[in-house]
């Protein structure tokens, strides 16, 4: 998936467009900063034995009893989480090995083909054998697109009772290889070959196969019954907890009818269990889902009205029983206590957008108690035995505090407060919430700022916007964050939470569906003319920066809102959709054919509107970046200079998905908004070369 990715500062050089003096200063800050307070913001760790629960706080390791809510030191351990195998598999890969439920069996995936072997005896034989780089087969692994965009970790998966073993089939023969140079700073190239399909170009064909794990000939899961659309993406697979069926999630290609199905082992008694449907947009593609114990019941998150809530369904009769049905969205579930018929969830069910909360439901009433104090934002655990609740709670100038309640909220004690006492003498202004309309003027929409920490209410500041903005997204931040350090150098630093990202329903995230860099940019140049009317605020001197959908929203933003944006650096950018992968692009933007969006794909792509350019603009990309590719920022330069409009490019040589140093970020922006601020790029002037022939 396309992801934000933090920009760490690192140390500026003695040449650098920030000068020494000024870094030092920002460097200083933000180490005063970093020593001055200690957060109570804590993870909790549950002990097995029930009754006790471990924190860190600095260096110190604490021990809470849960029986009364007593806090002490301790010098023992924290409990340690099980983690599975030796690490996660590469980006869009899947671990290459399994292990049965009772240890006697191993699957691994070599060579594009399945083996089986016994552990005790290591006798081992070939499950497939039509898996072939040359024939373009794969088999116990997934295609690289199934792995970025629907999370696919696992392609072998073994049932409960260890009987079976389920694994993935993909023939790529239909989808072009994309070629990307690898080791291009060394002394030879290397080559990665990837099956890439792009926007509104073939996919792999997927199958699910099952094998009997004693032997016997695999059989073929059938996943096209009923309607062959919907086996157009095949994935989310795992076995009902009594293993009589194999479950997995089917949906067509715009990914807006999604169905939960399951199948016996044998591939006999295909059927549905639930559908969502959303015929003007999109479909949750993973709605969260949790088993009953004897596997009779799901507890299922749906959006059929228009937020995301739950529903109970009969696994055997897909019917479906409402078991929340509130105006806002629910986050996830924490625990469903079954023999008690209660349900908490995490959710936004403050009176203001943004602020998670703890909501207890009755499931026999369907009475619901909020827990949580809706003035601040709440993360939260549950203990495994579902007696008591873990929460950090804090708000943009609430430093975070973190305490232990029952779960009913019968009880509450602070076990970690912050402190925060020397930081008071440096008087940092706290971050700021602001309101503006959205670029359709009838949408209340937020966004945050913080000023530096010498304001003068009487200067004019500069002003970074930071930015993501994808679909799906995260919505604000209402965190406590004691200060930004690049305020120091004399900047106000903002976020806004513009139409599509999370938090705020369905519909408000449908507003960018088939408009990707339109309705969101329209959204970011909204909140950067309100916040302009402001005495201390320069619009005349606004930067922004992002990566990956972040780096695609900064050159959109000062493409097509010259008159907003003076400065944008980008990094790791898409600049045009149909040079992005299937899943995600079709997804949010549907299909790029002549008769489908290919108005919206043309308003999409920064080529489009590269002539609008006015203001400075920094490139960056990784030569190594196999999810965004080089290509679409090298498309990008080739319109710049057939415009002859002036830009900057940085370049990280084997580098893959990833942002510009935040030296060579601020280096740009103090450059191009500070120390010249009145000046624009002007059009590259075009001179005569060799024999007359015009170059730029």
């Amino acid at each position: 998936m396309l992801v934000a990715l933090l920009v760490p500062f690192v140390a500026f050089s003695q040449d650098s467009a920030v000068d020494m003096n000024r870094y030092q200063a920002m460097a200083q800050f933000q180490r005063t900063v970093s020593q001055a307070w200690v957060s109570g913001r804590v993870s909790v760790a549950w002990h097995e034995d029930g009754k006790r629960a471990f924190f860190r706080q600095g260096s110190k390791t604490y021990v809470v009893d849960l029986a009364h809510y007593e806090v002490r030191e301790t010098s023992e351990p924290m409990p340690s989480a099980r983690r599975r195998g030796s690490g996660a598999p590469d980006r869009g890969r899947q671990f290459r090995v399994a292990t049965s439920p009772d240890g006697n069996w191993s699957a691994e995936c070599k060579d594009r083909n399945v083996f089986l072997t016994e552990v005790k005896s290591k006798e081992s034989r070939a499950v497939t054998t039509d898996g072939s780089v040359s024939e373009r087969i794969k088999n116990g692994e997934a295609s690289w697109v199934y792995g970025e965009e629907l999370g696919v970790r696992e392609a072998m998966w073994f049932s409960p009772d260890s009987k079976h073993l389920a694994y993935y089939r993909f023939d790529e023969r239909p989808v072009r290889d994309f070629y990307l140079g690898m080791k291009q700073s060394e002394f030879y190239v290397d080559l990665d070959t990837e099956a890439y399909p792009k926007a509104g170009t073939a996919n792999p064909k997927v199958e699910l196969w099952v094998a009997p794990v004693t032997g016997g000939d695999p059989v073929k899961i059938p996943a096209d019954f009923g309607d062959a659309s919907l086996a157009e993406y095949v994935y989310g697979v795992e076995w009902s907890p009594g293993g009589n069926e194999l479950t997995f999630f089917r949906t067509n290609r715009k990914q807006n009818r999604v169905q939960w199905v399951a199948v016996r082992p044998d591939g006999s008694n295909p059927r549905v269990i639930a559908e969502e449907l959303h015929p003007e947009s999109w479909a949750e593609n993973s709605p969260e889902h949790r088993w009953s114990t004897d596997g009779a019941r799901v507890l299922w998150a749906t959006e059929r009205n228009g937020f995301k809530n739950y529903d109970l369904i009969d696994t055997k009769t897909g019917r479906r029983t409402p078991v929340t049905q509130n105006p806002y969205d629910h986050v996830r579930v924490l625990r469903w206590d079954e023999a008690g018929q209660r349900l908490w969830t995490v959710a936004f069910a403050a009176t203001e957008p943004y602020r998670e909360q703890v909501v207890l439901t009755d499931l026999r009433t369907g009475k619901q108690t909020l827990l949580t104090d809706p003035s601040l934002h709440h993360t939260a655990t549950i203990s495994p035995d579902g007696e008591h609740i873990f929460v950090t709670s804090q708000q943009l100038d609430v430093p975070p505090t973190s305490s232990l309640l029952r779960a009913d909220g019968s009880r509450r004690a602070v076990v970690a407060k912050s402190d925060t006492s020397r930081l008071a003498e440096l008087k940092i202004p706290a971050r700021k919430v602001f309101q503006y309309l959205a670029a359709d003027a009838k949408t209340t929409l937020y966004g945050t700022y913080q000023l530096p920490r010498n304001f003068d209410p009487g200067r004019k500041y500069p002003v970074i916007l930071d930015v993501y903005a994808g679909p799906e997204s995260g919505g604000l931040n209402v965190s406590y964050a004691p200060a930004d350090a690049r305020t120091e150098l004399g900047f106000i630093t903002v976020s806004l939470a513009g139409r599509g990202t999370n938090g705020r329903g369905k519909a408000f995230r449908d507003a960018v569906y088939g408009k990707l860099g339109v309705v969101e940019i329209d959204d970011q140049a909204a909140g950067i003319r309100e916040l302009a009317k402001l005495p201390f605020v320069d619009g005349k001197r606004v930067g922004i920066n992002g990566t990956s959908y972040g780096g695609y929203a900064s050159i959109m933003a000062v493409l097509r809102h010259p008159d907003v944006f003076r400065s944008a650096c980008a990094s790791a950018s898409v600049t045009d959709w149909r040079h992005y992968d299937t899943i995600y692009t079709e997804r949010y933007q549907g299909l790029p054919g002549e008769t489908e969006n290919k108005s919206g794909y043309d308003a999409g792509s920064a080529m489009t509107h590269v002539r609008l350019l006015k203001g400075h603009l920094m490139l960056f990309y990784g030569t190594a970046d196999n999810n965004v590719h080089p290509n679409n920022t090298l498309m990008l330069v080739k319109a710049l200079d057939a415009a002859n409009k002036r830009y900057e490019l940085q370049v990280g040589p084997d580098e893959g998905h990833t942002a510009i140093s935040g030296q060579k970020m601020l280096e740009f922006f103090v450059r191009t908004l500070i120390d010249a601020p009145n000046v624009r790029p002007q059009a590259r002037r075009p001179s005569l070369g060799r024999k007359g022939k015009t170059v730029a």
